[in-house]
């Protein structure tokens, strides 16, 4: 019946970025949904822990050390998942970083490692899963965006992550639409303020969690645990239908 729809029995995901944070979620909520999970990691300590605490449910989980930029490293890491589960069905596009600052003075390079890991890292893992998942004739990617890439933050500065998140979204959609035929659908999800580790201390100050908390209309962060459900929902046949859409998850912030 309908709850099984949601089962991603016998699917294999992929998880980038799923040592910490929301990335850690992802890869919990998936494996509790029945799937095998390989959690690509650029940090060799924390991915080995998430994929050992998934394993200590008695699930499938290998950790894979990937450099999203690198598209060597993510070759690496899809033939790592061939090799130990046989296909991948499943690819949540978590990686991603943010670098701050005023745009009249932001160094050249800080826009270009914000677009490199954000964009070009989603691409690279996009195209290496992508040929797997079309040589296959099925798969779902799920990209993770930001409110940010409809809507300008504020009080901070952030041109570079705003921007690299709009494309996040377009190329969701551009990819959908070139392999909707051929049987992977691709879609993003574009979370608010989230009480992760590396936002808390932001969230507790008021010139900054302040201002947010005071223009989400729910007034207050979302919890990492409540993305989860969303992704199991877009990586299932519950969503079947569902390709080319952004879903926002945000505390009603940007409908303000």
């Amino acid at each position: 019946m309908i709850l099984e729809q949601f089962s991603l029995k016998d699917k294999v995901a992929m998880v980038t970025g799923a040592g910490q944070g929301l990335g850690r979620q992802f890869a919990l909520a998936l494996s509790d949904a029945g799937a095998a999970v390989v959690v690509a990691e650029l940090n060799t300590e924390t991915g080995p822990k998430v994929a050992e605490e998934i394993k200590a449910t008695g699930a499938k989980a290998i950790a894979a050390p990937t450099n999203v930029v690198e598209p060597a490293s993510v070759q690496a890491a899809v033939d790592e998942t061939l090799k130990t589960f046989g296909g991948i069905d499943i690819l949540v596009n978590n990686a991603g970083i943010s670098i701050r600052g005023d745009a009249e003075n932001m160094p050249r390079q800080d826009w270009l490692k914000v677009i490199d890991v954000n964009l070009t890292g989603v691409f690279n893992c996009c195209q290496a899963a992508g040929r797997v998942m079309l040589n296959q004739s099925r798969g779902s990617i799920i990209n993770i965006a930001s409110m940010s890439g409809s809507i300008v933050n504020v009080p901070q500065h952030q041109a570079n992550y705003n921007a690299s998140k709009a494309a996040v979204i377009q190329l969701t959609k551009s990819l959908a639409v070139e392999w909707a035929k051929r049987g992977v659908r691709v879609n993003s999800i574009s979370p608010g303020y989230m009480c992760t580790a590396m936002l808390q201390g932001q969230l507790d100050d008021p010139n900054y969690g302040g201002v947010w908390l005071e223009r989400t209309p729910l007034g207050r962060a979302g919890r990492p645990e409540e993305l989860g459900p969303l992704v199991v929902f877009l990586a299932s046949e519950a969503s079947s239908f569902m390709t080319g859409a952004n879903i926002i998850i945000d505390g009603g912030y940007t409908a303000v």
